[in-house]
């Protein structure tokens, strides 16, 4: 998928997202340290922004050490499902990040603090090297048979690594004939990889959605659950106005700022917008971020 094609699809479903605001100034800019006095805390989306696929963008690690040594703070915000929150602190490690697990703040544990006691039985969509340690649920993994989709009680998609188009068929005609809950803990439509974009679990839920009449639950930027947990983590101290979300999506990371009332800066020289036309963008989606960074 290419990133028009990605920005259409977006685009499409943009009647499930929340609203734009009016939208900020687009200021460009080169780099986080250039806006690192107008905010206390930097929330941060990790594709685009710390990495893309498995490799680490040079200089933003040696660029977010710079800043935090003048008392800023730094949260990683993501809607990488796939991985528990010890799996991602092992993995930004590996890319040689210095973030601690209470930094890190995911659409997947954002999805497991909803649970409130849920006690159905889910069927998970989940690759299976993914760990599964922090599922407090009762679950079984969905794959190619389709006992598996009619014994579930409601559906979860976390990671499309290993989700195909059959398994896909399955899940919409089991929700077609006895409707369930569908809680998607990734609404990325795609993800920047080193060679194109990956199709997420946002994908096949707004699907599910046309296809069977099920809303979905969303968990995850841009949608407001994630928000609220990186508020409560940041503390009631730092004004919103003082918190910046850094990401390459206007879809994700930008309109979910606007809903959150907080600062935006896009990404455009990595990510979803590398070598693509970020203002025509803008243009066409009425998403303006308060600043344009060249680089994270």
């Amino acid at each position: 998928m290419t990133s028009k094609a990605a920005f259409a699809a977006y685009e499409a479903v943009r009647h499930r997202l929340p609203q734009a605001t009016a939208g900020g100034a687009c200021r460009r800019v080169a780099h986080l340290e250039e806006i690192a006095e107008a905010f206390d805390v930097f929330l941060l989306d990790a594709f685009g922004v710390l990495n893309i696929g498995e490799t680490a963008i040079p200089g933003v690690a040696e660029r977010i050490a710079r800043i935090r040594a003048a008392g800023k703070r730094f949260f990683v915000v993501t809607n990488a499902a796939s991985y528990t929150i010890a799996g991602l602190a092992r993995k930004y490690a590996g890319l040689g990040y210095s973030f601690t697990p209470e930094e890190i703040i995911s659409s997947r544990c954002t999805l497991l603090s909803s649970l409130n006691g849920e006690s159905i039985r889910w069927g998970l969509a989940l690759p299976g090297g993914a760990g599964r340690e922090d599922l407090p649920v009762d679950f079984h993994d969905l794959e190619d048979d389709p006992d598996a989709y009619a014994r579930a009680e409601g559906f979860m998609l976390l990671g499309s690594g290993e989700w195909t188009e059959a398994r896909h068929l399955l899940l919409a005609a089991e929700l077609s004939r006895r409707p369930r809950p569908v809680w998607v803990g990734n609404p990325d439509i795609v993800a920047p990889r080193e060679h194109g974009f990956s199709i997420e679990p946002g994908h096949y839920g707004h699907r599910l959605a046309d296809e069977t009449g099920v809303a979905p639950r969303f968990f995850g930027k841009p949608f407001g659950n994630i928000f609220e947990v990186a508020r409560k983590r940041i503390g009631p101290a730092v004004p919103p106005e003082r918190i910046v979300m850094v990401g390459d999506s206007l879809h994700t990371d930008i309109l979910g700022a606007q809903a959150a009332g907080i600062g935006s800066a896009l990404v455009t020289g990595y990510g979803f917008f590398a070598g693509e036309d970020h203002a025509a963008a803008i243009e066409a989606a009425g998403i303006r971020p308060d600043f344009l960074l060249d680089r994270p």
